[in-house]
């Protein structure tokens, strides 16, 4: 039984990310489980990038994407639907900051979006496959 699922997606690339969320929605209305939907910002102070932001930038990015997110699910799912969603900004390497809150949430399932794959992702692995390895939970791969 599932009783979470975390859906990870990229609000910079709201095409491509309405199919993962729908995918989502519609498993968890089969299973009547919790829809948690996260988003994840670079960490540019891991980096000398870093230095040129100050703390309250980052909080007011931060608040700024979560009001994307919102607007975003809202959009693809519908009010109704967007009041029961837990919206999650978090901040650092995609792949960790998902695995960090399915752990977090104790999530049954994770569903995240893949795009077609490159030379380099076989090499480097990208934030999808990642999650797929190390995840202790179930994860679902939209293409």
């Amino acid at each position: 039984m599932i009783k979470t699922i975390l859906c990870a997606i990229d609000v910079n690339r709201p095409k491509d990310e309405i199919k993962v969320l729908e995918t989502a929605q519609r498993l968890a209305a089969v299973e009547n489980a919790q829809l948690d939907v996260i988003t994840v910002l670079p960490d540019y102070g891991m980096s000398w990038v870093g230095g040129y932001f100050d703390e309250n930038r980052t909080k007011e990015v931060r608040e700024s994407v979560k009001k994307t997110l919102f607007d975003f699910v809202e959009e693809v799912l519908g009010a109704e639907a967007n009041a029961q969603v837990r919206h999650i900004v978090a901040v650092g390497t995609a792949y960790h900051e998902i695995l960090e809150a399915a752990e977090k949430d104790e999530a049954d399932l994770i569903i995240l979006g893949a795009h077609r794959p490159d030379l380099k992702d076989y090499l480097l692995g990208p934030n999808a496959a990642r999650v797929v390895r190390h995840s202790k939970s179930s994860v679902y791969v939209v293409r």
